[in-house]
């Protein structure tokens, strides 16, 4: 078997800096090269590479420049926590590749949903730590004639050819619950089914929830798992799949109750992403916003700060519109709705995402959002401090009152 469009240089190159130990490509390309052979897809060729050798990955990256053609460049940096160094590689030609160089390991969970204990290991090793039986295919360097053999211990390729999803071991998904994220992802992308095993799997782990946290419970001692990695699933999953057909499977496995059993029930998100997208919002808050308990979602899942600011925002104006009676608001027009709403906090991030969820005064926010708000006073502060008015408090109000005459000038035409 040969590798598709990868420089025969580079090919030999990393096998010589691999020292005789053992070298393999791994993960998502494997798997594209084999659905190419099955399917006759044109190959694309292959952005980066993802290697793992047995000892240590910076060494061998150390030792790859000298054995590059004469022209080449090579700039790597080392993650060292997980023996894995990213490497750019610009070849004599001008051609660039990005490769994932790891250090063969093995993984103990200590306790469920915490992050793994890492040590080198055999490339054996480091197949059977993998998710799915589909990416624990590797394709061993330099050692037949062809230059490669495919190595494949799970019976991955059986798995690819019946198009399904099948979980490593009986522990896969108390160990990483994003492994269920993982695979609506990989799902919605190849067209692939969960295998009945890896379904039976997630609905009895789901059932007795093993992690040391539960919904509702503070977010501090969220194992990592069901906190930062899942946000980084859902990140992927919003910014580079088919989202809706991905969560959508989600759902229909009962995965959504790992952000918030009331995301899991609800039937509107759907509906929310598919504004989101339209108005060019971010998809990760408005489906947080969809949840029970926003707020509390977004401290777990560690979104940026200011994505929880709306989400407060969003949790406050709800509160204060579930407040107002209908005999309050019947004769509100343009001015008052417009007061109210610039009195909630972030107006102009929440009212977008509280449009795109529903259920909160459509209408006047809608109005608020592509008019009202852009309506300003005729009379600047200049012209007041011009016809007299001394400056101080008097200027804003005076601004506010021609702004609200204005308004209902608006309305009233």
């Amino acid at each position: 078997m040969q590798i598709p469009d990868v420089p025969a240089e580079l090919l030999t190159a990393l096998v010589q800096a691999a020292e005789g130990r053992r070298l393999a490509l791994v993960g998502g390309a494997v798997r594209d090269l084999l659905l190419h052979h099955q399917h006759r897809d044109p190959w694309r060729g292959l952005p980066d590479l993802d290697l793992v050798v047995e000892g240590r990955a910076l060494a061998l990256v150390e030792r790859l420049p000298a054995l590059l053609p004469n022209g080449s460049s090579c700039a790597f940096r080392e993650h060292g926590s997980f023996g894995t160094v990213e490497v750019e590689l610009r070849l004599a030609n001008g051609d660039t590749w990005l490769l994932d160089v790891a250090s063969a390991r093995q993984e103990s969970y200590a306790s469920p949903g915490e992050n793994p204990q890492v040590s080198l290991g055999s490339l054996d090793d480091d197949l059977a730590r993998r998710d799915f039986s589909v990416n624990a295919i590797a394709l061993l360097l330099g050692t037949a004639s062809d230059g490669v053999v495919l190595l494949d211990p799970h019976h991955g390729q059986q798995d690819l050819a019946a198009r399904r999803l099948r979980l490593l071991h009986a522990n896969s998904l108390v160990d990483d619950p994003t492994r269920l994220f993982r695979a609506a992802r990989y799902a919605a992308r190849l067209g692939f089914e969960l295998d009945p095993s890896a379904l039976e799997q997630a609905r009895r782990v789901l059932q007795a929830w093993p992690w040391g946290w539960r919904p509702g419970s503070p977010p501090q001692p969220v194992p990592p798992a069901l906190g930062t990695r899942l946000r980084m699933e859902l990140e992927l999953m919003l910014d580079r799949e088919p989202w809706h057909e991905a969560l959508d499977r989600l759902q229909a496995w009962g995965g959504l109750v790992l952000l918030d059993p009331g995301l899991q029930r609800n039937r509107r998100w759907p509906l929310a992403l598919g504004r989101a997208t339209r108005w060019g919002l971010p998809l990760l808050p408005v489906l947080i916003a969809c949840a029970d308990d926003p707020v509390a979602l977004a401290q777990r899942l560690q979104v940026p700060h200011r994505h929880q600011r709306w989400l407060k925002g969003l949790v406050q104006l709800r509160r204060h519109a579930a407040a107002l009676s209908p005999d309050q608001i019947r004769l509100w027009m343009a001015a008052q709705w417009t007061e109210w709403i610039e009195h909630q906090p972030d107006a102009e991030h929440v009212v977008p995402m509280a449009l795109a969820c529903g259920g909160v005064f459509r209408r006047p926010l809608l109005r608020w959002w592509l008019l009202w708000r852009h309506v300003q006073p005729a009379t600047t502060a200049q012209d007041l401090l011009a016809s007299g008015l001394r400056p101080g408090p008097a200027i804003g109000e005076r601004l506010r009152q021609l702004r609200a005459e204005r308004l209902q000038e608006l309305e009233c035409r």
